[in-house]
């Protein structure tokens, strides 16, 4: 999706060693799953978080997930760009962008596999949050509401 961007705290570098990922202004929007000191964005970039972890959420994380993707498409449709983040870049900001996909007219499958293709086969590897995305956010929201 032009003006979406998915990614990690850390990148392997030219080297071949880690780096970190900060973010200064390269984005109008920044959505951070996993928020870590110095790594941005920079002052006047409109940053929201909402920690999560990598495995089950409750409703109240499922809420604060479909508010980020909600963010982001509201953020494309108006042309911006929009970053959204978690340590690694592949599970959680991939729950994230998938769902704003599905929010934006695709099926959760057509979501995980243009995730899969641009991320590399392992994003999204947390079939927790793919059973999420298949059964709908909504859906999945109101079952873990009933089951607290």
């Amino acid at each position: 999706m032009p003006g979406l961007w998915m990614g990690g705290h850390e990148f392997k570098g030219r080297s071949g060693e880690r780096e970190f990922a900060v973010v200064r202004d390269e984005f109008d929007l920044v959505l951070t799953l996993l928020r870590l000191p110095g790594h941005g964005p920079d002052d006047g970039v409109e940053h929201h978080v909402w920690p999560i972890p990598d495995g089950p959420l409750d409703g109240t994380q499922l809420a604060g997930v479909m508010r980020l993707a909600q963010a982001a498409d509201d953020a494309l449709e108006d042309g911006r760009r929009v970053l959204v983040r978690c340590y690694h870049g592949y599970n959680r900001s991939g729950l994230v962008v998938a769902h704003a996909l599905v929010r934006a007219g695709h099926t959760p499958e057509e979501a995980i596999r243009m995730i899969r293709a641009r991320r590399g086969p392992w994003a999204l590897h947390n079939e927790l949050f793919v059973e999420y995305l298949r059964a709908g956010l909504d859906t999945a929201r109101l079952l873990e509401e009933l089951a607290e």
